[in-house]
């Protein structure tokens, strides 16, 4: 099965929507991909959904590395973007070059992902000319939440919303083959789409964009510490994962698990020799 790549997405504007999941496992991505989704993110938020963290500053280069690799295993036919976490392509255009090639060279992801507009244009370009196609992400970056004063919708204000479809024409320009917009107005958000000629996957941003992204635990209801005002939950399983553990607690302390379709019995011969053997022993 032919793996999906940066242009194909691309080439998606204006023909149908995309679909894109997070996911950060080898289970989740063989579930989004069985599924029939077009993009897999790796985002940083597993450090908030699958490492506790209390946001996604504390992610590592390590981590994204382990499980872009894991995820890739499980997947035959989306494309899988690699994010960049915080502090690995801001503090220089080579780092951020070095970095992107290894999601590709060590995982199996065939895109990166990074958050901001103007102060990275050079760091997109560098990226994208070394081989790696970029997808941008603006609008609420969560890296830069230490910034914002919280996770706050942006661009709602006239002069912050026309920078931001001016941010998004730069990316578009630097070479990103499809741009992330997150909690953004709707207007700004069917605006930049409108404008740029890559796809705009929307997170928050209403329905006009290209695509939509989620998380794979906010889409499956097994993350509840927060839940932004952009989720859908598309089913309820941390809580029927708690009564299925909850059923099995019941059974092993009542002894109906393992019943004997659950284990394996040596056969009467063996058992037979097996007795023999322990009585020598003793």
């Amino acid at each position: 099965m032919k793996k999906l790549t940066a242009p194909d997405i691309a080439a998606l504007k204006g023909q149908r929507k995309i679909s894109m999941v997070t996911a950060y496992d080898y289970p989740s991505g063989q579930i989004v991909d069985a599924a029939g989704v077009d993009m897999i993110l790796v985002g940083d938020s597993l450090g908030m959904v699958v490492l506790g963290y209390e946001d996604t500053l504390s992610v590592t280069m390590d981590d994204m590395l382990h499980h872009a690799a894991a995820v890739s295993r499980g997947v035959e036919k989306a494309l899988i973007v690699g994010d960049l976490p915080f502090m690995s392509y801001q503090p220089s255009v080579q780092m951020a070059v070095e970095n992107a090639g290894k999601f590709l060279s060590c995982t199996g992801a065939r895109a990166v992902k990074l958050e901001g507009g103007f102060p990275f244009l050079e760091h997109v370009r560098a990226i994208v000319d070394s081989g790696v196609p970029v997808q941008g992400h603006i609008g609420l970056t969560p890296q830069h939440v230490a910034r914002f004063g919280g996770f706050k919708a942006q661009g709602k204000n006239a002069r912050s919303a026309s920078a931001l479809v001016d941010e998004a024409l730069a990316l578009e320009e630097a070479g990103c083959f499809s741009i992330v917009l997150e909690a953004v107005p709707h207007e700004v958000a069917q605006e930049i789409t409108r404008r740029v000629s890559v796809p705009t996957i929307g997170i928050g941003a209403g329905p006009d964009t290209d695509g939509q992204v989620l998380v794979y635990h906010d889409i499956l209801g097994l993350f509840d510490r927060f839940v932004p005002k952009f989720v859908k939950k598309f089913a309820q399983l941390r809580g029927e994962s708690i009564e299925a553990v909850k059923h099995y607690i019941a059974e092993v302390g009542n002894g109906s698990f393992p019943a004997e379709c659950n284990f394996s019995k040596m056969e009467a011969g063996e058992l037979k020799q097996f007795k023999a053997l322990l009585q020598d022993k003793e």
